[in-house]
């Protein structure tokens, strides 16, 4: 094998790993997110189970709704969607 052979076999190896690379981080930061959402959300969940009066896991759920973009409904304690801006 000559040397010419050996540096296009390592800049094959190169181009091929940083191809890999390319592909493979994005897809990892995305599940890495995405776990790290689902652990926040149960954390919050439990925090929220934990309160021991009604009155204050309302006042949190509303935040939390309100945070997300919702509209917090008090008489039936759900979030709901904001409604569209009507446009003339």
């Amino acid at each position: 094998m000559s040397l010419f052979d050996l540096i296009k076999l390592a800049v094959g190896a190169l181009i091929g790993f940083g191809l890999c690379m390319l592909l493979y981080v994005p897809a990892a930061v995305s599940d890495a997110r995405e776990a790290e959402a689902a652990r926040l959300t149960a954390a919050t969940n439990t925090a929220i189970g934990e309160l021991t009066n009604e009155a204050d896991r309302a006042r949190v759920n509303r935040r939390l709704c309100v945070e997300r973009g919702g509209v917090y409904i008090h008489q039936t304690g759900q979030c709901g969607e904001r409604p569209a801006a009507i446009h003339g």
